[in-house]
């Protein structure tokens, strides 16, 4: 990705981009963006949509919102791209996919720009977001020239052989969250490209700007119309895309309240689905863990985003030979953790996303004062514009707590300590969720003996929440069903086929 200096990436840049590049008040369907015309007044009132600086609470753009009649226009444009798509050579997938990566490559300063504007993440976050979004689509175009039409299987019996080849489930309907936009949209779009579907994506309509950028890229490359349609909508045209009789499959990204309703829609025609869905994932602090370095992975797996992560390791387990010390040097951490507007230089967590988000910390902020918690630190709102929440700590935290148990997809990280490894991993598995981990320790062998009796999907050893294209994503439990990422990405939008014949 291109050098960038955040200098570079200013407010009014941002805002400058709403006006001159993000199309608003239309959907990108069959190739080409198409306005948005309410059809009665009453429908102009309920489909126009405030954006907002999480950073200030200021409207910065207002727009149309798509119903379900554009969900029909869309995937029937999906629907007739896919004979033609779907027969599309490797390499042609390919280099689509690596001219989405160059353009947007191209754009990365104005996609960062948007990014802090509608999400409020600080710039070196939104960066990475860029960055990681690249890198999976050059990751499939890489991965998908390298499947062979034909694979043979070896079998034991004699006089005939096995042959296998792939072929693209159909038409999806891709369903992308707010906490990470076209991160989590290259994760669903490049896989689903790369195998042959064709698409409808609804980005969240709460961090519309970064995402819609995308219509322009796909115009750009001359990608086939119909091959990815884009609906800028709220829950009703979610709704319409998972229960459509055209769609073959289903990926959605987001609550588990949400993820089960779409599973329920998404029975009508017996479609594939991946659900990627809530999390209240476990660190594991061991007493040989070096106490410095823990801290700092603790924080990063807390308060990145604003703890807004299905894979936040939201639950602190410490040794309790090692606990005073680790929460002291904690608290210290924390205390210097720089919150502010994410256009500024030296701000390294943001605010939260909505004031709606804001206000479900708060609420758990209620229910932590109610439940008489230990508060290491934080636990309140900032008293100021925009929608800022303290990074919070909270000690001693039993297992019945409602912090403990439930997601809450902040920057809140609860805690408790543990006698042995076999405790640490007991309160690791005591939860309804089971999507990632990590354990910190200078004993690599004693950690990956853990991985092997820890369910979670995820794990980091010693290490800060990286994530590659290579590696799988996704869970046990009720955090959802199938992977990302990966060979096991691409997987998850293709169908096997097998052919038996003479030898």
């Amino acid at each position: 990705m291109n050098t960038i200096e955040p200098n570079d990436i200013t407010r009014d840049l941002a805002k400058q981009l709403v006006k001159t590049k993000v199309v608003l008040n239309a959907a990108y369907i069959d190739g080409n963006w198409e306005a948005i015309v309410p059809s009665s007044t009453i429908d102009n009132k309920n489909n126009v949509h405030s954006l907002y600086d999480p950073s200030s609470g200021e409207v910065i753009a207002t727009t149309q919102l798509c119903t379900k009649v554009h969900v029909d226009a869309a995937v029937n444009a999906a629907s007739r791209a896919l004979p033609l798509w779907s027969q599309t050579t490797v390499s042609e997938r390919a280099s689509y996919l690596n001219s989405i990566a160059d353009e947007m490559e191209q754009q990365c300063r104005e996609l960062i720009a948007l990014s802090v504007l509608n999400t409020g993440k600080p710039i070196e976050e939104a960066k990475m977001d860029v960055s990681d979004a690249i890198a999976c689509y050059r990751y499939y175009a890489n991965l998908i020239v390298k499947q062979e039409t034909w694979s043979e299987v070896s079998i034991l019996e004699s006089g005939v052989r096995l042959l296998k080849t792939y072929a693209p489930i159909g038409v999806c309907a891709l369903i992308v969250p707010w906490n990470f936009p076209m991160v989590t949209t290259s994760w669903k779009l490049a896989s689903a490209l790369a195998a042959g579907c064709t698409v409808v994506l609804k980005p969240s309509e709460v961090t519309l700007l970064p995402e819609l950028i995308l219509g322009n890229i796909l115009s750009a490359i001359g990608l086939p119309k119909g091959v990815v349609n884009i609906l800028p909508g709220a829950a009703e045209v979610g709704t319409a895309m998972t229960s459509h009789i055209l769609v073959d499959k289903v990926s959605f990204t987001g609550s588990n309240g949400v993820g089960e309703k779409v599973m329920s829609q998404a029975a009508k025609g017996v479609k594939d689905i991946s659900l990627e869905l809530g999390g209240k994932s476990a660190i594991i602090i061991r007493a040989d863990a070096d106490i410095a370095a823990a801290c700092e992975i603790i924080i990063g797996g807390i308060f990145t985003n604003a703890g807004q992560m299905c894979s936040a390791t939201s639950r602190l387990l410490v040794h309790q030979d090692i606990a005073e010390s680790l929460y002291q040097k904690l608290k210290e951490y924390t205390q210097n953790i720089h919150v502010g507007d994410g256009f500024d230089p030296m701000t390294q967590m943001g605010p939260l996303v909505s004031q709606q988000q804001l206000q479900q910390i708060e609420r758990y902020f209620n229910i932590a004062i109610e439940e008489d918690l230990d508060c290491l630190i934080g636990g309140t709102v900032l008293d100021r514009s925009g929608y800022f929440a303290c990074p919070t700590i909270y000690t001693s935290v039993t297992t019945s707590s409602g912090l403990w148990q439930e997601e809450i997809f902040g920057p809140v990280l609860v805690s408790t300590t543990f006698k042995n490894d076999d405790e640490a991993i007991k309160l690791a598995n005591d939860s309804l969720f089971a999507l990632a981990s990590t354990i910190v320790s200078s004993d690599e062998q004693v950690a990956l003996e853990m991985v092997l009796q820890i369910k979670a999907g995820h794990f980091w050893i010693n290490e800060q929440q990286i994530l590659l294209p290579q590696a799988g994503w996704g869970g046990f439990k009720q955090s959802g069903i199938g992977r990302e990422l990966g060979a096991d990405g691409l997987s998850a939008y293709q169908k096997s086929k097998h052919v038996i014949l003479p030898d």
